[in-house]
């Protein structure tokens, strides 16, 4: 007779692969849609072996809207509004995506002023952005104090936003040939005096939640993902970035006015949950280095070169162009036949939508609790997965 000894810490974690040498039976179990498990209404189907996660499918569609072919009855104008529904934490960036792939197909010059409001505008709703996901994470894994500072900073940049674009989520601003409202006198000392506050509030992040051992043993070493599995996934943004690949247009391929402040991009060397987690911890002081840069240098000049009503038409062809969100690269591409004054077809490359299928990656041999922490530190925002 042989006798096998095996350790508790063996019988505590989860096997390495799906089998078992318990007689167990596998079952399914939805995650989802409602809104709470996954940042909006996405759905999971999680194949289990006791709590163990198998396989796991993503079914997203529930929020469907038809954007892209919506845009097909719209002037390039009147399309701006549409991608501020997509990933609304990103909306500024979305409007300036498409405004800039027009700029670039039609040859429509943009003002110094005009790039320097829109770089530092997208960098406020950056960090905006980032301190929300940090609240809501800290929520998802069992911390509510930190959903509450998060709002807190939310609500603080949105004062900014709405006196000067008059809308707090869904902001229409960004449009080809500039932005729709030139700031007003006093923008740029609420900018600093908010820059001042959120430095430290940054350092309160790290003192009230980062330095947690139950945060750390949720994150650390759970649901990495090597540098070339992302790549070959499609991964942009702070999810690639944690896997160790330095790719961010606003450094490569710069744009606005990025190529006149200095800023680290920072990454990961796991590309596990905790990477993902401390990159947008980093990136959120790059970001307000970025502001504290440019926001004492705005030129004087026009705030747009086109009027609000202006019928651009395009030259026949496939034109794209893409930047740099709080989640990752979003492409536009634009078929013009160069006849009329709204696109013959518009598609957007989300962010989201390639970030998101790395779960089925990520979750096969982890808990059921702990593919909660691995959505989380992805930050999904399900709009723009649908569209």
């Amino acid at each position: 007779m042989t006798v096998t000894i095996r350790t508790l810490d063996e019988l505590l974690q989860p096997p390495v692969t799906a089998e078992s040498n318990l007689n167990t039976q596998e079952y399914y179990v939805n995650m989802g849609p409602q809104h709470p498990i996954s940042h909006g209404s996405l759905r999971f189907v999680a194949r289990l072996d006791g709590e163990t996660v198998k396989q796991i499918i993503p079914a997203p569609g529930y929020v469907h809207r038809g954007l892209e072919k919506m845009c097909e009855h719209l002037s390039y104008r009147q399309t701006i509004h549409l991608t501020d529904r997509m990933d609304y934490f990103s909306a500024l960036m979305g409007n300036w995506a498409v405004s800039k792939t027009v700029e670039k197909a039609g040859n429509i010059e943009v003002s110094e002023r005009a790039q320097y409001i829109r770089t530092i505008m997208a960098e406020l709703q950056r960090v905006q952005s980032h301190a929300l996901w940090w609240a809501v994470l800290g929520m998802d894994l069992g911390a509510f104090t930190p959903f509450l500072y998060g709002f807190r900073e939310r609500e603080i940049i949105s004062e900014i936003f709405e006196e000067t674009i008059g809308a707090r989520l869904t902001m229409n601003y960004i449009q080809p040939g500039g932005v729709m409202y030139d700031i007003l006198p006093d923008f740029a000392a609420k900018v600093k005096k908010v820059v001042a506050y959120l430095k430290p509030v940054v350092e309160e992040y790290d003192t009230l939640l980062s330095g947690n051992v139950i945060l750390q043993e949720r994150l650390r070493n759970v649901g990495a993902f090597p540098a070339e599995k992302a790549l070959a996934m499609g991964c942009t943004g702070p999810v690639l970035r944690a896997s160790g690949v330095p790719l961010d247009l606003r450094k490569i391929d710069p744009y606005g006015v990025y190529a006149k402040a200095e800023f680290n991009v920072v990454i990961g060397t796991k590309g596990d949950s905790w990477d993902r987690y401390y990159v947008r911890i980093q990136e959120m002081r790059e970001s307000l280095k970025i502001i504290e840069q440019l926001i004492d240098n705005i030129p004087e000049g026009a705030h747009s070169t086109t009027k609000p009503n202006v019928r651009v038409k395009l030259p026949e062809g496939v034109h794209y162009d893409h930047l740099e969100t709080s989640r990752g690269i979003l492409g536009v591409t634009i078929v013009s036949d160069g006849k009329e004054a709204t696109p013959y077809r518009m598609h957007f490359r989300s962010p989201n939508y390639c970030n998101l299928w790395c779960i089925t990656e990520l979750a096969p041999g982890w808990r059921l609790a702990d593919v909660i922490a691995i959505l989380s530190s992805m930050d999904l925002v399900i709009p723009e997965i649908d569209r």
